[in-house]
């Protein structure tokens, strides 16, 4: 089971360089907390992680194709899925992503201080947990 968390990790933090806004800074800090099959929904798992953003930080445009609840637990995050206008959470607010959403902006509101958030996703073993968008 530890070797599905190393690998779910690495499947995460792999995009991240790779598209990192054309710049050498890596992407933000993925944590895998669980990672469990669900006995009450046969064939899904559910996931938890935490990613950490440095001043300024943001993600890749991307989807997921589970279910994704967010919760920030430090900082600011601003936030946008495509359809909707870019939102800024505080420490303690949440959101909900339907599965397929596209995640258009996932960044930093600060330049000056770190920000925190906490993910839970509903998803099949089978499915990826970030598909970064083209352009």
């Amino acid at each position: 089971m530890k070797a599905l968390h190393v690998f779910t990790a690495l499947a995460l933090l792999a995009a991240g360089p790779a598209f990192a806004h054309g710049t050498d800074e890596p992407s933000e800090k993925v944590t895998v907390l669980q990672d469990q099959m669900l006995k009450n929904a046969p064939g899904k798992k559910a996931l938890m992680i935490e990613v950490d953003y440095k001043p300024g930080q943001s993600s890749i445009a991307h989807r997921h194709e589970g279910t994704a609840m967010a919760y920030v637990l430090e900082g600011e995050i601003v936030s946008q899925v495509k359809g909707e206008q870019p939102v800024t959470y505080k420490k303690g607010q949440y959101w909900y992503e339907p599965a397929g959403s596209e995640h258009l902006v996932s960044k930093n509101a600060s330049k000056s201080k770190p920000a925190k958030l906490l993910v839970f996703m509903v998803l099949a073993p089978d499915e990826k947990v970030l598909i970064p968008l083209e352009n």
